[in-house]
């Protein structure tokens, strides 16, 4: 696996953070800026990396405008995720995906860059709900056909030095850990690494991918699972929009893959020696998202929203975390059919 270069073009701004001066005033001028008259309704909805807002439109349904945070993806890397969506959405397969206006998804108006997309409602999808998740095994399998055409030019790729290498580097150079976790920290990423370099390094056929397949990224509406999110979407190996599904033991873990495969062979092949990547992924995923919080505490939302991290206590119980991953890494992969 290997990383993708990332540029970005992040708009200047005088404030002490970039969405400070993302008022209500100028989320409103930046929809009307499209031609479009709101009510002057405006409610902010749960998203930390970007900012997001329901918008109430003047005699029609309120939109959903995603402010994307500076200097994090390109244009390209943004217009590269919006046309995947379309092209999904072209196939019917159900994704949120953003509105077009004058031929373009992305705008830029009082130096932010947005989209615009159709407000959708419904549920949580119940992943222990064997019904549900066949039909979430399903739609991946229709969307994994569908990335497997061409891969991605512009968005990064699923990384041991972006995910790890990198993460555990920021952790390190910061000012983030106490310094008796220092030690603990240093030495049990080091090994993650060592563990999982040579599973990693194989040469495993990619495809484009949702990126971020957890619960909260689908919606239940009309009895299908609606995919919500695509803005981590990325070049990777199949099993990483997968193994986010799969929870308990070893029996129910087994039995939640069988049944996700079950619905996702309707449309792609499911390649089983994947399943050996389910632990490192999972190694990525928790090493990424304490660096991710680090990276940005200095966000005001951040601290507000997540309270508990940079404590002792937070520290600690990572740490225990990644040990309890390292053993992990010694079991056997999960099995298809095997209890």
């Amino acid at each position: 696996m290997t990383e993708s270069s990332t540029s970005s073009q992040p708009p200047s701004y005088t404030s002490s953070h970039p969405y400070d001066a993302l008022t209500p005033d100028r989320v409103i001028d930046c929809v009307e800026s499209l031609g479009l008259l709101s009510d002057a309704r405006i409610f902010p909805l749960n998203s930390y990396e970007n900012r997001v807002y329901q918008v109430g439109i003047d005699e029609a349904q309120p939109l959903i405008a995603k402010f994307y945070r500076p200097g994090r993806w390109s244009d390209a890397q943004i217009n590269e995720e919006h046309q995947f969506a379309l092209e999904l959405a072209d196939a019917e397969i159900p994704v949120v995906a953003p509105l077009v206006f004058d031929g373009q998804t992305l705008h830029e108006a009082h130096g932010f860059r947005f989209a615009l997309f159709p407000r959708r409602g419904g549920h949580q999808v119940e992943l222990d709900n064997f019904d549900h998740l066949e039909q979430v095994g399903t739609m991946l399998g229709r969307i994994h056909a569908m990335g497997a055409a061409r891969p991605f030019q512009h968005r990064t790729s699923l990384s041991l030095q972006r995910f790890a290498i990198d993460s555990r580097e920021f952790i390190l150079g910061g000012d983030f850990l106490p310094r008796e976790n220092v030690d603990a920290y240093a030495t049990t990423t080091a090994h993650i690494i060592d563990q999982i370099t040579p599973i990693l390094a194989q040469d495993w056929t990619t495809l484009r991918l949702h990126g971020d397949c957890h619960s909260g990224n689908f919606l239940w509406r009309d009895d299908t699972p609606w995919f919500v999110d695509l803005d981590d979407c990325l070049q990777g190996p199949a099993i990483q929009d997968i193994w986010m599904l799969i929870s308990g033991d070893r029996a129910e873990a087994t039995a939640y893959l069988d049944t996700v495969v079950e619905g996702y062979e309707t449309f792609y092949p499911f390649d089983p020696a994947q399943l050996q990547l389910i632990e490192p992924l999972r190694c990525l995923r928790q090493m990424h998202h304490a660096a991710w919080l680090a990276r940005r505490w200095e966000d005001p939302a951040f601290p507000m929203a997540f309270p508990w991290f940079n404590t002792p206590r937070y520290w600690a119980e990572h740490i225990l975390a990644l040990r309890e991953q390292l053993s992990a890494l010694q079991e056997p992969p999960l099995t298809l059919g095997a209890v």
